[in-house]
């Protein structure tokens, strides 16, 4: 799986590090430990980033999901 942030050179350094692991699904509590910050501030991060606007797009290979055969990446 690979996250791709669409927008992020409208983001901070630090926004780009929250937003990354908030959208792969950690707390705030978890971010703020990983990151050596308060939840709160994680939070306030959080939100700044999402009034610049970005997008988060997940890139899952076919393989992954089981739905190419093993010799194929597409087809009929």
């Amino acid at each position: 799986m690979k996250i791709e942030i669409r927008g992020a050179e409208r983001l901070s350094f630090r926004e780009k590090q929250v937003v990354t692991l908030k959208e792969m699904g950690a707390s705030n509590e978890e971010t703020a430990k990983r990151l050596g910050i308060t939840s709160s501030t994680v939070a306030t991060i959080y939100n700044r980033a999402k009034q610049k606007g970005y997008e988060v797009v997940i890139v899952i290979p076919g393989q992954a999901l089981g739905i190419f055969g093993n010799d194929e990446e597409g087809g009929d």
